[in-house]
């Protein structure tokens, strides 16, 4: 029997790579305009001379912007198809490409560490059961001081696909159709401010979170 745990990630592996080519037309959205321009204004401050490490960097929308001020950036990610249209983009020197598990950062040189760590529109993706679980793992890799920053959708209706299920351990779904006309059902949570913090585990200092109209925003540094 394949767990819903395995299912969900092969669903969501099969749906990222079916959609890679057509993934980065969700931030030309003309209602998003204002909120994706000043996301990628405010990236490169909070990474300014860190060693970073980006997680599910997709098809890399946010890594030259994040990368910009960075000493070294890391972008990982487990899907070729979405990698190659991340790795096809002008990027700054300062980037590298690998790929990573998220989960388990399986991939990475075991004595290799990071003063910072970006998490853009993947906290979403995680079961809510796996999301302790995923940060302790990530934190793991982050020396004292680390600065992390994780960015995802607010959910609005009209530009947001809506819900079109709620599971047992109260994670969310929608039905997604490509434009090669398959349909995917795709986890998709949209946790509150009290929700992400109570998550964060004792290492996170100083949570900070901001939400603009179709975008929330968690930074913290690491203890």
């Amino acid at each position: 029997m394949i767990s819903t745990t395995n299912a969900t990630e092969a669903t969501m592996a099969d749906y990222y790579a079916r959609r890679a080519r057509e993934y980065d037309k969700v931030y030309f959205k003309p209602e998003r305009q204002s909120d994706v321009r000043a996301l990628e204004a405010w990236l490169p401050e909070p990474f300014a001379g860190r060693r970073v490490l980006e997680i599910a960097c997709g098809t890399g929308w946010w890594t030259p912007h994040g990368a910009t001020r960075a000493t070294h950036w890391l972008a990982t990610d487990l899907n070729p198809e979405t990698m190659a249209v991340a790795q096809a983009k002008p990027m700054p020197p300062t980037v590298e490409f690998r790929t990573v598990d998220a989960y388990t950062l399986d991939g990475l040189p075991a004595d290799t560490r990071f003063d910072a760590a970006f998490a853009g529109f993947w906290w979403s993706h995680v079961p809510l059961a796996r999301l302790a679980g995923w940060l302790a793992t990530l934190h793991d890799r982050l020396d004292a001081g680390a600065r992390v920053v994780i960015c995802d959708n607010r959910f609005v209706a009209g530009s947001v696909t809506p819900i079109s299920r709620r599971d047992a351990e109260g994670n969310t779904y929608q039905q997604r159709r490509l434009d090669d006309g398959s349909t995917h059902e795709v986890l998709k949570n949209f946790p509150t401010r009290d929700e992400a913090f109570a998550l964060l585990g004792p290492r996170a200092r100083d949570p900070r979170w901001s939400e603009s109209t179709y975008y929330w925003v968690l930074a913290y540094e690491l203890a």
